[in-house]
């Protein structure tokens, strides 16, 4: 019987190559997204379950984690994402809240909350892989920030979910192209300078993160946990 896998943010970029490549092992994947317009599609192309529900939302996750059945063996907390632009006109502090609230809630409270919702459910030999980021380290204002507190949090879970035999790690990406992270803000000269910063001239995959997050999910990952790791290409992590 092939394990139980569930992505959150699964529907596009990582965390749906995360799921393929769980998919194409034989695993029973379940992928989560925001909106059930982008989750139903997703899940038929990829040939896995699907379940809308926003990872900031504590009443969605409960309803999410009360949909799955039996013992889960892989998470993956792939939601998050810059933050939220505020409205016009909003004061300067108030936007400023909102800013550093919308970072920490999408790339620390949603896999809090995905975490303790199922960590009851997580089997023995189990691996809990969240994704951080390159801006943890450099400079990255709130959402590097926010990703910062994620490796935090996680040595904290690894600490507590290790004597059950279930592994907790970080994934710290650099440039990953092939996804809507940058939106519009991602310029041929922006991607360049990115580039050249990697030590293999090249940027990083959705698959280059499912790869090694595959990895850590393995028999080979076992004795790994408590650790950030850090996927760049060798780019430099200080300025």
């Amino acid at each position: 019987m092939g394990r139980t896998v569930l992505v959150t943010g699964g529907t596009s970029g990582i965390g749906r190559a995360v799921a393929a490549r769980f998919a194409a092992d034989g695993a029973d994947v379940v992928i989560t997204g925001r909106h059930r317009e982008t989750v139903e599609p997703a899940a038929g192309e990829l040939g896995v379950r699907g379940l809308a529900c926003d990872a900031g939302r504590p009443d969605q996750v409960a309803a999410m984690a009360a949909e799955l059945d039996g013992p889960l063996d892989v998470l993956v907390n792939a939601a998050g994402g810059l933050p939220a632009q505020p409205a016009d006109g909003t004061p300067p502090l108030e936007a400023l809240a909102q800013e550093w609230r919308s970072s920490v809630s999408a790339n620390v409270l949603t896999a809090v909350l995905t975490t303790a919702a199922v960590r009851d459910r997580l089997a023995p030999g189990g691996a809990v892989v969240s994704i951080g980021s390159i801006g943890a380290e450099r400079g990255g204002g709130s959402y590097g920030a926010a990703k910062a507190a994620l490796a935090a949090w996680n040595a904290t879970l690894a600490a507590a979910l290790g004597p059950r035999d279930v592994t907790c790690n970080v994934i710290s990406s650099g440039y990953v192209a092939g996804t809507g992270f940058f939106g519009d803000g991602m310029t041929e000269e922006r991607h360049r300078k990115l580039v050249e910063e990697t030590l293999l001239k090249r940027p990083g995959t959705p698959g280059d993160i499912a790869e090694t997050i595959f990895f850590l999910a393995s028999p080979g990952g076992r004795h790994i946990t408590g650790q950030t790791i850090h996927v760049n290409g060798g780019a430099f992590t200080t300025r």
